[in-house]
């Protein structure tokens, strides 16, 4: 099982669409959450570019893209630019046992 960073950014002009899609959104990331997959998730701050972070853990990047293809969002356009990229977490509560890397 890995860890995996996921950043959606967003375009001004899917707001009406986020907002449309955001209860269908929210339950799938809820069910992702109830069930462990999701770790931690929320939107940027004030002042950033229209976007979020998900932490989430899968099998290998092909799983998490695909449950994230799943995403309302994601499903319907509104998410202008996706990366996901494993993340070796180090320090944290889940970090994992080993050697430090450079």
């Amino acid at each position: 099982m890995g860890t995996f960073a996921v950043t959606y950014a967003y375009s001004a002009a899917s707001s009406a669409g986020r907002d449309e899609h955001r209860p269908r959104h929210v339950e799938f990331l809820q069910e992702l959450f109830d069930d462990g997959t999701l770790v931690k998730s929320g939107p940027f701050g004030p002042g950033e570019e229209p976007g979020a972070l998900l932490i989430i853990e899968a099998d290998s990047k092909a799983d998490a893209e695909k449950l994230m293809d799943q995403d309302p969002f994601y499903r319907n356009s509104l998410v202008e630019q996706r990366s996901i990229r494993q993340w070796n977490v180090f320090f944290g509560a889940d970090a994992a046992a080993g050697t430090v890397r450079n």
